[in-house]
């Protein structure tokens, strides 16, 4: 079953709710489910995804635009090549595998945002990447770079992205009956909100990040870079980051955390992707 994202959010809330949550809303969160290539978790999945691709290449563009970009010179063109070796590694494994229409419609490009003290890089849906000269530090080299990219692929790849709105939809909907059932108490105060974000979006978002840790794991090893380059990369991120919040209180899994799971899943993902 498929609704259009757009119609679906222009509808008054509780209008969404009297239309479709006696009849549709249980069928529609079982019936919506997909599954992420390589690790195989349920993930929901009923916002479309051309919508959301084309709405990422227009905000890529404005970035590109907008951005103190840099289009030449030695580290662009570490960041393309190891890009293209990523991604063509990544490619070539789901042709393999006879499932290359996991990257249906993508169009990868990698571009570098002149920007040293944002130490962070991040993934459109579809394959649309940025660099900040920033994270270079960290990376160290290319190995490191390859780690990063493996890690932003993978977003991709796994479509976080589509998941994340679709999670944002079911739990605006979910909330909106609550509130109904409660007579507008919860609406009333912002316990909805903390509880929202603290039991479900941090826990979800922490859960993506080590989804692509693993991933980006695996695609860097299928690209033949140094794999072990993968926790050093983030022992250096945690030294950067000292006085970083509490992992119950962030998005991204504590760099500790981050770096004993990337060691463990190694000796796994050497024996399936090397």
């Amino acid at each position: 079953m498929c609704f259009d994202y757009t119609n679906i959010m222009n509808l008054k809330r509780r209008d969404f709710i009297k239309k479709f949550s006696c009849c549709c809303c249980a069928p529609l969160l079982l019936s919506s489910c997909a599954e992420v290539a390589i690790t195989n978790r349920k993930q929901l999945s009923f916002v479309s995804e051309d919508r959301i691709n084309k709405k990422a290449i227009q905000a890529y563009e404005t970035i590109k635009e907008n951005e103190n970009l840099i289009k030449s010179g030695s580290e662009f063109t570490a960041l393309n090549e190891v890009g293209k070796r990523v991604t063509g590694s990544v490619e070539q494994y789901f042709k393999n595998m006879g499932q290359l229409d996991t990257l249906k419609d993508y169009n990868w490009e990698f571009i570098l945002i002149d920007d040293k003290e944002t130490l962070n890089a991040w993934c459109m849906p579809g394959g649309k990447i940025a660099f900040y000269t920033g994270i270079l530090d960290i990376t160290a080299n290319t190995d490191g770079l390859a780690s990063v990219m493996g890690h932003e692929i993978a977003h991709a790849v796994a479509k976080h992205s589509l998941e994340r709105a679709s999670q944002a939809l079911a739990i605006n909907v979910g909330t909106t009956i609550l509130d109904i059932a409660l007579e507008g108490a919860l609406s009333n105060s912002s316990a909805d909100d903390y509880l929202v974000s603290l039991g479900l979006s941090l826990p979800f978002n922490r859960l993506q990040e080590s989804e692509a840790d693993f991933l980006g794991l695996a695609f860097m090893t299928m690209a033949e870079y140094d794999n072990n380059e993968a926790y050093k990369v983030w022992e250096r991120m945690k030294e950067a980051q000292k006085g970083s919040p509490p992992e119950f209180l962030s998005t991204h899994p504590s760099p500790k955390n981050r770096i004993q799971k990337i060691k463990n899943w190694i000796p796994e993902v050497n024996a399936r992707f090397s």
